[in-house]
């Protein structure tokens, strides 16, 4: 089944999840539901029998099939606008390794103290707090430039962008004045924000306004990624997954949790030096969580 451009196919979250992690289009699959929504089971005949109705090949048989897919909608404007992005922006990216026992430490202890009353905490909203207080001391990475009129503007309100994967793809919810909440009152928005945009329902004003990027891929994050900055954003921050690794400390191995941050700046307005020495700030706040919450 081919559906029109433009037609999204109907199916449940989890429908759509065991999709994705099967390679599945959903634009190709039929459905047996009352309104034609798709089934596990139409994801079963679909694997059984390939979109063209023919047996599926198995084993090392040599397959022929494709399929054309239109870049149409959202995802073609996501696209345009990455290419904009590094056809305008000279990108220059910065890894830096963080050891983030301490911080995932607190985490748990926070967690196990407060969750039920306020709410599970990831590392995002101290991710997000490691940021506002860096830039006090960097705010010319909390700034949009308009290379046109050859103006950045710096801005005192930290409004994080939050890259979020969603069924019509890459969406970027804004988590705005990030510096006037406390953990979990950050928290509860970035979910918020993040189930507007997965169900569709994100309002314009949510979508736009950001001053800085956090892009995370969680434990598909890898160990370095190059991400492409949010124009017109001047930096991203992209966080790599946790992993535990042995590193020296004092002339002894030990095993300790270690993430990479992975960033990129856009080279006109930003120098290298400014760009190392904030994330070195994130850095320092980070393996030294405590220093998070000191006024």
């Amino acid at each position: 089944m081919r559906r029109e451009p433009g037609e999204k196919p109907l199916a449940s979250p989890a429908v759509r999840q065991r999709a994705r992690e099967l390679g599945i289009e959903l634009q190709y699959v039929s459905g047996s539901g009352p309104i034609g929504q798709i089934r596990h089971e139409d994801l079963d005949a679909y694997l059984t029998r390939g979109q063209t109705g023919a047996p599926r090949a198995s084993g090392y048989a040599a397959r022929h099939d494709e399929q054309a897919i239109p870049v149409i909608g959202l995802r073609r404007k996501i696209a345009q606008k990455m290419a904009e992005a590094k056809r305008r922006i000279p990108h220059f990216s910065y890894v830096e390794e963080i050891d983030v026992t301490d911080l995932e430490a607190l985490r748990i202890h926070l967690n196990g103290k407060h969750a039920q009353q306020r709410g599970k905490l990831t590392l995002l909203p101290l991710l997000i707090r490691a940021l506002v207080v860096a830039l006090r001391e960097h705010p010319q990475l909390n700034a949009r430039y308009d290379d046109e009129a050859a103006v950045v503007t710096r801005y005192g309100a930290v409004h994080v962008g939050i890259a979020t994967q969603s069924d019509n793809g890459l969406m970027v919810p804004v988590l705005r004045h990030a510096e006037s909440r406390d953990l979990w009152g950050n928290a509860a928005e970035i979910t918020r924000l993040a189930e507007a945009a997965r169900s569709g329902k994100a309002q314009r004003d949510e979508l736009s306004g950001s001053t800085i990027t956090l892009s995370s891929l969680g434990a598909l994050g890898g160990i370095v990624s190059t991400p492409v900055i949010n124009a017109p954003e001047v930096a991203i921050v992209g966080v790599n997954r946790m992993v535990e690794r042995p590193v020296v400390i004092n002339g002894q191995i030990v095993v300790r949790k270690m993430m990479n941050l992975s960033s990129s700046f856009d080279h006109r307005v930003v120098d290298g030096m400014d760009a190392a020495a904030f994330i070195q700030s994130v850095r320092g706040l980070l393996e030294h969580p405590a220093s998070l919450f000191l006024e």
